[in-house]
């Protein structure tokens, strides 16, 4: 686990660079292919994020590993009715807001909890119907929506997953335009624009990407 996370690292690294020395990228551990142990072994390599895109597993994981400062993300796709479920986890980020719809049900329930939660509007930069996401010609406005109507959603930026294809044009085109809309909500507080994934994270990073979530390179 050392040496795949070291190459991760030294991969990130170079695509960084490229992008700008200045520029800082965080790589988000996703756990759903882990077990407590590997989570345990990679928090002691020095991995302080983790991402997990079931609520229950998130809950599970939150309370068994509650002795380690882990920094929680949730990334998968979030029914209303498990609202209650991600609040009881408490993430440090919400990264799969991905609609009005969804931001007003959590708004009512953060208030009746008397909690706030910090989120990433879901782009559906690629347009395709299996993805959740809002559209790239709508997200300003319902990023500036959200912000004006659910003060319980602290909105910190972006997140998109890139196109489902082997074309790298097409993947490449997806993260400028959810990077776009990110340069354009950056006057509104956005610092966040979460892109790219196992297969795809050296190409989000050089578009301009600050957070990754890999998986399988780190755990398969």
């Amino acid at each position: 686990m050392q040496r795949r996370l070291d190459e991760l690292i030294w991969k990130v690294e170079e695509a960084r660079i490229k992008r700008s020395e200045h520029h800082i990228v965080k790589i988000v551990a996703v756990s759903k292919y882990a077990d407590l142990e590997q989570i345990k072994m990679l928090y002691d390599l020095g991995q302080r994020a983790f991402g997990e895109n079931r609520v229950q597993s998130l809950q599970e994981r939150v309370e068994a590993l509650e002795d380690l400062p882990i920094e929680w993300h949730f990334i998968g796709r979030l029914q209303k009715n498990k609202i209650n479920h991600l609040i009881r986890a408490n993430p440090f980020l919400m990264q799969s807001l991905d609609s009005f719809e969804l931001a007003e049900a959590m708004q009512k329930r953060l208030a009746e909890h008397g909690a706030t939660m910090e989120c990433l509007l879901q782009v559906n930069s690629a347009r395709e119907e299996s993805k959740a996401g809002v559209d790239p010609d709508e997200a300003v406005e319902t990023y500036l929506k959200i912000k004006e109507s659910c003060p319980a959603i602290e909105l910190r930026g972006v997140m998109t997953i890139g196109a489902h294809t082997d074309d790298e044009a097409a993947i490449r085109k997806s993260f400028e335009t959810t990077y776009a809309i990110f340069d354009a909500l950056k006057k509104e507080g956005a610092d966040i624009c979460s892109m790219g994934m196992s297969h795809d994270f050296e190409l989000a990073i050089e578009c301009g990407s600050n957070m990754i979530r890999v998986g399988s390179l780190l755990f398969k």
